[in-house]
């Protein structure tokens, strides 16, 4: 496949610059909430706000992480890396997930500590406007992150202003915690820590879960695959699309691989020209880029054939294992037949393919009989 198919340079580096620039402007935001807060925290004696600190000091160091993998996966393709640098961006976000536990257990620690041995925390006025400012600040750089993320497709800006949101909630626990104490004299921010503890960890939990199912692959978006399925089958030649395969090697960059099932009357120039009219086609409207198309052929030339294959199916598709058949062949003269079957992750596969093979050798005798067992990869 040529080179003109790739998406363009120009497009990678413009969105690096969109993420370098809102994580610069995360990490000035939060540094200066931390430093706020961490003054704020020593004066009053709180253990929570000094914890709310810690938090924002983190989301700084993740942004810098951030920044660090998005400048690696905008690397050009070299020869030991030839589909680009693009993962690092998961593996940088798996650093930060890490950073995000490691403060998520250390305030809990120091939490628990001062629900052991308390100690009374002195908040003032000027306590409880810096507090708001810092809310209404979290809240606006939330919106800014998650904005930016979607407009780049950037998962690591998005979890960065959702956990910025969660920030926003929990320095207003603080607040309410500190009106609680000034008011009624009950302290209550040591809990509030364990709080705080609690949500961090839960964000970490789920970023490196999140990230970690980028790592190992998942499921394929759905609509993205029927779209892409779509694109094929509107072309009159194609009778169906099947086996579509994703692998993702960073943030949009996408490379598949489809099987397609045509008329056995088609000779190779056909099909050649057919197949690049597809390539073309879902990269221009998908960018996702199709790095092979597989060929299944489809039977036109007798009734009899067709009659075979409505039944097997029937016979195939009785099984709730059994999820499609597609691929389907047969030579009526030689005695041969052949499809694949897409079966359910909860079933063996070899088990399943023996089974059916005597089930069509017990209708169909005499007939030898070639069964792929496939995977239920994609919708």
């Amino acid at each position: 496949m040529s080179n003109d198919k790739h998406p363009a340079a120009g497009g990678s580096q413009s969105r690096s610059k969109v993420i370098v620039r809102t994580s610069i402007i995360g990490i000035i935001t939060n540094i200066l909430l931390s430093g706020f807060k961490a003054t704020v925290g020593l004066i009053s004696n709180s253990i929570a706000i000094l914890l709310d600190a810690v938090n924002n000091l983190s989301d700084a160091l993740s942004s810098l992480i951030t920044i660090i993998g998005a400048k690696i996966a905008t690397r050009t393709p070299d020869k030991k890396h030839p589909l680009g640098h693009g993962r690092v961006e998961y593996l940088s976000a798996l650093i930060v997930s890490a950073i995000v536990l490691y403060a998520g257990i250390t305030a809990a620690i120091e939490s628990v500590k001062k629900i052991i041995t308390p100690e009374k925390a002195d908040y003032s006025i000027i306590t409880l406007v810096i507090m708001g400012v810092a809310i209404i600040a979290k809240i606006a750089i939330g919106l800014y992150f998650k904005a930016q993320g979607k407009k780049v497709n950037s998962t690591a800006l998005v979890a960065s202003g959702t956990d910025a949101t969660f920030d926003a909630i929990i320095t207003t626990s603080v607040l309410v915690t500190a009106i609680i104490y000034m008011i009624t004299g009950v302290s209550l921010e040591a809990y509030m820590g364990v709080i705080i503890s609690v949500f961090i960890l839960k964000s970490g939990f789920g970023l490196m879960t999140e990230t970690l199912d980028d790592i190992l692959g998942h499921r394929a978006d759905a609509e993205l695959t029927k779209e892409i399925k779509r694109l094929i089958v509107e072309e009159p030649e194609v009778r169906g699309a099947y086996d579509l395969i994703l692998n993702n090697y960073g943030p949009d960059k996408n490379y598949a691989s489809v099987h397609i099932e045509l008329p056995d009357t088609m000779n190779v120039e056909e099909v050649d020209r057919l197949t690049r009219r597809i390539e073309s086609k879902v990269y221009q409207q998908t960018g996702v880029i199709l790095t092979g198309v597989g060929v299944y052929s489809h039977n036109t030339k007798n009734d009899e054939a067709a009659e075979i294959r409505n039944r097997v199916q029937e016979l195939v598709l009785s099984h709730e294992w059994a999820l499609q058949l597609h691929g389907f062949y047969v030579d009526i003269e030689q005695k041969r037949m052949r499809f694949d079957v897409v079966m359910s992750f909860n079933v063996d596969s070899h088990d399943c393919v023996k089974l059916l093979c005597e089930e069509v050798k017990t209708i169909y005798p005499g007939y030898s009989v070639f069964i792929a067992p496939d995977v239920d990869i994609s919708d």
